[in-house]
């Protein structure tokens, strides 16, 4: 039986006056998505709709250090027209506004090589007035950077850095914790979240403060509660000790004026199945409102309770108002992986559209206990497709369509909360979601929502786990620890996962051995398993030995009955989505009435292009810009290369130009010498996509 667990009064949908913006407001870019609020939004206003046509390139800055596989997600800062942001390789670079100029450069590997992706989304600054910092991290080393020079500040960590494995209440070397999207800066704290594995063991997603200045921890909010605390009671009774996830991956927003910052969560370790965390694991996959000085609770919301789909919140919020009643309302908006937005008032966490509760299936699988209700909103409609049916599949040509068919045929398709199983489950919208990373884009002056959507199906199919015994090799080691990401036959999916065929020619045993031991980035370390199994998955990874060892049983904590075959898109036999087009779409949505203003397709393949098949959409990564003059830019599309602008009230298409790699990253806007340029991360490096390392600013002549 359906039924509504909260509506306000619907009658409230109707315009309160909007007052417009003005120009002294959101002028400069001088924090990540341009400001606290996440608004995505400028009121500089040289570049317009009757003018957009004439930008040129102003300068290009080629970072030097791009890889195979490597990307640039990072949303830039300015500050006095300089700007700072990071190359593939995560050096941080201050570049002259004016004419692309490398000013100064801080390398955190200090040359060492780098052969692992580097993902970093921006960065922090903060300044009392006499200094001036900037803080990024490089996998668990938080730096504090002066922002003159670059080089480490000696009094923060009392070293320039401090390591974000430390605080979290377990041995430092038994986890991997970084942080790659920045977190925000209030008065004198830096509130940051972390990115930690996805498998197991995995990190607690504690959501910290730090001391500005030293680098001292200042105040922690446990995502995995501990005993006494609110939400203890949906997990296991030792779970706080041991498990791990429910982290603040995506970034915050922080509402200055009330002194409130909003922290998305993923979902627990492990992501996919969930017998060892009986119960709604509160604060994963929530929406947490806490005490910027304190760190404590205001209110929340959990979207999901016990998630075996991967279905983090995978952006930040935005800071919104609302119109309800003739009233403007302060609001918080949160888009998802499902194509869905919630919207809540920002002081109370009441909801500002109805929310649903619906009955969810069990899990076929006896040992997997999920919740028996979810809740999803019911406006704005989704703005991506929810459930694949036969009807939806590729027509691109008939081969395409008659093989999409016949594996649609062997899977589940029956829309969200369909549970994971052993023959297969179409997770649509997929891992990466429909909204992602980039982040969302919100004109203050129309209420207008803009977010650009993936529409890709994944198959999640589980695996038994083989039990570990006290004879084993490396070969079966890795199927057991690693395949789920690696997969089976070592091909990984990348960039995400790297393929692992032919390793022994790209690293050496110590290299595998200390990444094999402690982890790196969202991969667990595999010290609990002991020196003979390490040894043995290691000469597996590099020579193919299957050499039998003998091991002591495992009794962890982290042994599962289940695993995954591995991250796998439903794709045509051609490497298409088997899915109809659109494969992408970009989207204006009132956040007063929930209705759309416009929806089209996003992003081409520019050899489907060729042969006459137009406006597909494509896989994107990476938020828009859009200003007060009119404008909505945008990169992101995987494959074109192409940096558009549309009109920000029609979506009608107004420019675009190629960039030199896929700018799969959100741009930023900023003056210098009255001039406006608008600049772009071009480092491409997704789904296959060539790799490069550019940022490209844009300007009138």
């Amino acid at each position: 039986m359906r039924f509504l667990i909260l509506l306000l009064a619907l009658g409230s949908f109707c315009h309160a006056q909007r007052k417009p913006v003005p120009a002294t407001r959101y002028n400069n870019w001088g924090a990540y998505h341009g400001g606290p609020e996440n608004l995505h939004y400028t009121t500089l206003g040289q570049i317009t709709p009757a003018n957009v046509a004439k930008l040129k390139a102003a300068w290009t800055l080629e970072t030097g250090d791009a890889f195979e596989g490597s990307e640039i997600q990072c949303n830039p800062i300015v500050l006095d027209g300089i700007l700072y942001a990071t190359s593939p390789k995560l050096r941080v670079m201050a570049i002259d506004g004016a004419t692309g100029k490398q000013l100064w450069s801080f390398d955190p590997y200090e040359g060492r090589p780098v052969r692992n992706k580097q993902r970093n989304r921006g960065l922090m600054h903060w300044t009392d007035g006499k200094q001036s910092r900037l803080y990024v991290a490089a996998q668990y080393k938080l730096y504090s950077l002066d922002l003159k020079t670059g080089k480490p500040d000696a009094a923060f960590g009392g070293q320039g850095w401090i390591d974000l494995r430390d605080d979290l209440g377990r041995p430092k070397e038994s986890h991997t914790v970084g942080l790659t999207t920045p977190g925000v800066v209030f008065e004198d704290l830096l509130i940051i979240g972390s990115i930690c594995s996805e498998g197991l063991p995995a990190a607690p997603g504690d959501i910290r403060a730090y001391d500005a200045r030293t680098g001292k921890l200042r105040w922690a909010f446990h995502t995995i509660p501990h005993p006494g605390e609110f939400g203890y009671e949906s997990w296991p009774k030792e779970g706080w000790k041991t498990l791990g996830g429910a982290n603040n991956w995506p970034g915050m927003a922080l509402d200055v004026k009330r002194g409130l910052v909003f922290a998305p969560t993923g979902s627990a370790a492990y992501d996919f199945f969930g017998a060892n965390r009986p119960g709604n694991n509160l604060f994963a996959n929530t929406l947490l409102c806490l005490n910027a000085r304190t760190g404590k609770r205001v209110w929340h919301f959990q979207a999901v309770r016990h998630d075996v789909w991967d279905r983090d919140f995978p952006t930040n919020p935005v800071l919104v108002t609302v119109a309800r009643n003739g009233k403007l309302i302060d609001a918080v908006a949160q888009a998802t992986k499902s194509g869905h937005v919630f919207v809540f008032n920002r002081e109370t966490g009441e909801s500002l559209f109805p929310l649903e509760e619906k009955p969810a299936p069990a899990s076929p699988v006896a040992e997997e206990k999920l919740a028996s209700a979810q809740v999803l909103p019911l406006r704005p409609e989704p703005f991506a497709r929810q459930r694949l049916t036969e009807d939806m599949l590729t027509t691109r040509t008939p081969e395409a369509n008659r093989i999409a068919r016949e594996r649609l045929k062997t899977v589940r398709s029956n829309g969200q909360w369909e549970p994971p199983s052993l023959e297969g489950t179409i997770v649509f919208p997929g891992f990466d979601g429909a909204a992602e990373w980039g982040g969302q884009a919100f004109d203050p002056e129309t209420g207008l929502f803009y977010v650009n959507s993936n529409e890709m199906a994944w198959i999640l199919r589980l695996v038994p786990r083989a039990k570990a015994t006290a004879a084993t090799n490396g070969r079966r080691i890795y199927v057991r620890s690693c395949a789920g990401c690696h997969r089976d036959d070592l091909g990984g999916s990348p960039p995400e996962f790297p393929s692992l065929r032919g390793l022994g020619a790209k690293t050496d045993a110590a290299s595998l051995d200390k990444i094999l031991r402690g982890g790196v980035g969202r991969m667990p370390g595999f010290a609990h398993l002991g020196t003979a199994s390490i040894d043995a998955l290691k000469a597996y990874l590099l020579t193919g030995e299957e050499k039998e060892v003998v091991v002591a049983p495992a009794t962890s904590v982290f042994e599962q009955a289940y695993s995954m075959d591995g991250y796998n898109k439903f794709l045509d036999p051609d490497g298409y989505p088997a899915i109809a087009p659109p494969w992408g779409t970009l989207n204006a949505i009132s956040l007063d009435s929930g209705n759309y203003a416009w929806k089209i397709p996003f992003g081409e393949h520019p050899e489907l292009v060729a042969k006459g098949m137009k406006d597909t959409g494509s896989e994107n990564y990476g938020g828009p810009l859009v200003t007060k003059s009119g404008l909505l830019f945008i990169g992101a599309s995987n494959f074109d290369k192409k940096f558009r602008a549309y009109d920000k009230k029609t979506g009608k298409l107004l420019w675009e130009t190629l960039l030199p790699f896929s700018g799969n990253a959100t741009p930023a806007t900023y003056m210098v010498n009255g001039k406006q340029y608008v600049v772009i991360a071009a480092g491409g490096g997704k789904s296959g996509a060539a790799s490069g390392g550019a940022y490209v600013a844009f300007a009138l002549p």
